[in-house]
Order: C-alpha cells, then structure tokens, then sequence
C-alpha cells in the first residue's frame, strides 16, 4: 500500500477545477495567485519540462545536491504512477517515499517542495509528463537513487516477470545509504 502524497511534509495534490460540456473542457493548469494561495508560497519556476515515454519506462529517482528542485508535474496524455523520497535531513519523514497516480484523465498535479528525489513509471501505451522546476538543470549536481533499491523499498507497479526500461545513468543509481551519507554530510 502506498502513503498518501501529503504524507511527506509540503507535497500536496492539487486538483484543477476542469469546465467540462460536449464541445470538451478547459482548466487552468498554474494560476500564481491561487497556488500561492494554495500552497503558502510564491513560486518562482524557471524552465518548463516535456517528456514523452513508453509503458513501463522508469525515469528517476532523481535530484540535484545543489540548486534544488521544487516542481510542479502534471499528465497530459496517459498515466504515470508518480513517485517521491525526501531527502531533507532534517524532515521527520526523511528516507520515506510516497505516490501517485497522475494522469490525463484524473488531471491531478503533484507539487514537490525543494528537497525530494522524483521519478515516474509509465502505466500507460505512452505517457506525456509536463512539469515546472524552481531551478535550472544542473548536470554536475544531478544524483539518481537506485530505482530498486531495498532499504527504500518503493512498490512500483510492474506485473510479475516485467522489468523496467531504464536509461544508462538510471541503471548506476546510488543506493539509499550511499546518497542518504552524501545529504548528510550537507545538512
């Protein structure tokens, strides 16, 4: 069973209000005002990202030691079962993971404070991931978690038998303990 996403400390879902008639529908996907509202804070996004994937791609769990991302991530075609782990030292739920599922259909967003690794599995034929970061990508501090690893122990939802289609750096994750030193030694 997975916690719910607001039970890692300033994660929260957010649900659009979608107008709906025959012709189709339109929602607001960011509104600064009401997040702001909503979350308790202003956000500062700099870059949009855009990715397309097929079933059973896992992409994640990724983070950066330096210049932290908060991000703001929505589904707009498919469904992604959408993952988190705090990496804040200091957050009573440090170590813990929590998901999702975001999708085209349910139209939910996730909003993920500074301080959180993120990942995804894709459920669906393909899935297409938008989401707002806080801060630029930053090669030389990106770290990826071990999307397997067992002291973790994310319950991603892979049928018996099927693996994940992993990217080269995704496969040489650090496990839990190894990026768990690193963050502490940054406290």
């Amino acid at each position: 069973m997975k916690p719910p996403a607001e039970s890692l400390p300033g994660c929260l879902v957010l649900t659009p209000k979608v107008f709906a008639d025959e012709r189709g529908f339109f929602l607001e996907s960011f509104n600064q005002k009401r997040f702001s509202e909503t979350v308790g804070r202003e956000a500062a996004f700099v870059q949009d990202n855009h990715s397309g994937s097929a079933r059973y791609v896992l992409r994640g769990l990724h983070y950066q030691i330096r210049s932290p991302q908060a991000k703001l991530i929505r589904v707009i075609a498919g469904a992604v079962f959408d993952v988190a782990v705090d990496l804040r030292p200091s957050s009573p739920a440090f170590g813990r993971w929590t998901a999702l599922e975001l999708s085209a259909e349910n139209r939910k967003e996730l909003w993920l404070p500074e301080g959180l690794a993120h990942g995804f599995l894709v459920l669906s034929e393909w899935a297409e991931v938008l989401y707002k970061v806080s801060a630029p990508y930053d090669p030389e501090s990106e770290r990826t978690i071990l999307w397997n690893d067992s002291v973790l122990g994310v319950a991603w939802p892979l049928p018996p038998g099927v693996s994940p289609r992993l990217s080269a750096k995704d496969q040489k994750g650090l496990a839990w303990a190894e990026a768990a030193a690193e963050l502490g030694a940054r406290k």
